[in-house]
């Protein structure tokens, strides 16, 4: 009796399909975790997190039935992740990709060219993992923008600083904003968790327009202050704090209060927003 229920979850199609998006997200964590990115790491399960979340509230609504174009296609698409995720090195830009791809490939094979609608969700929340400072600067360029709000804290705070450009200068160093350090990972980052926030708690009109501008802000703010700070560090001569702060675990130290101050201020908007929400359930009961 025992091995006739196992073969039949074997056959199953929703075991497969939970088999097939458990190693495909396996193979992404791991794959991120060689490159040492941290911050790419913990963003990379916290989106992966969320989206397993989503899908298991509402599995008992999926459509489940696919045809033979939507199947070949979504298996297509699996095929090159997996044949792809054989040959990843360093920071390749696909590992940012595969998450979307992967998700695209199993609900194709789940449900469809038709049903792949009824992932948009899921599929939003990882395309949040395709951008990077690189791309993002060739339209937008806040370098100069990161650069005089360092300034200006510093100036507030009494320090000797001006502003050349993208150049943050004291009198005994300086340290240049370039399109890596401008914020755009914390923005991005900060970006997908408010739209997680909102696919995952219903709230009204308000909460949805603020929740995404306070994650630009935030962002950028944190970053300015963290680029305050490394300007103080290379004008002292603090090479070893510096590049702490630049790339080793400082810049992850940055990264999580960000994301835990943005926590804070969702909680808030839940708290103001429940009375609303619980007046709505009054008068519908």
């Amino acid at each position: 009796m025992k091995v006739n229920h196992f073969f039949k979850l074997l056959t199953n199609s929703q075991f497969c399909l939970l088999g097939i998006g458990a190693g495909l997200i396996a193979i992404h964590i791991t794959a991120v975790g060689q490159t040492g990115d941290d911050n790419l790491l913990s963003t990379s399960i916290l989106f992966w997190a969320a989206v397993c979340s989503i899908l298991f509230k509402k599995h008992n609504e999926l459509n489940l039935k696919s045809g033979i174009i939507g199947s070949s296609l979504g298996l297509f698409i699996i095929t090159i992740v997996l044949i792809k995720s054989q040959s990843l090195g360093g920071f390749d830009f696909f590992l940012r990709l595969s998450p979307l791809l992967s998700a695209l490939g199993l609900g194709l094979i789940a449900s469809g060219v038709k049903g792949i609608k009824q992932y948009w969700q899921e599929l939003l929340i990882l395309c949040f993992l395709i951008p990077h400072s690189g791309f993002v600067s060739h339209f937008i360029d806040t370098s100069k923008f990161t650069a005089q709000f360092a300034a200006s804290l510093l100036w507030y705070l009494g320090f000797q600083v001006s502003r050349q450009g993208v150049n943050v200068v004291l009198p005994t160093g300086s340290v240049e904003v370039n399109p890596g350090c401008s914020g755009y990972g914390a923005i991005i980052q900060l970006l997908g968790i408010a739209v997680i926030f909102l696919f995952m708690f219903p709230t009204n009109l308000v909460p949805k327009i603020v929740a995404p501008i306070v994650a630009v802000l935030l962002g950028f703010i944190i970053n300015g202050i963290r680029v305050a700070i490394m300007a103080i560090l290379a004008s002292s001569s603090q090479q070893e704090a510096f590049l702490y702060w630049h790339g080793g675990d400082g810049s992850l130290i940055f990264s999580v209060i960000s994301v835990l101050l943005f926590g804070l201020f969702c909680n808030l908007l839940l708290q103001n927003d429940k009375p609303v929400n619980q007046e709505k359930e009054t008068q519908e009961f």
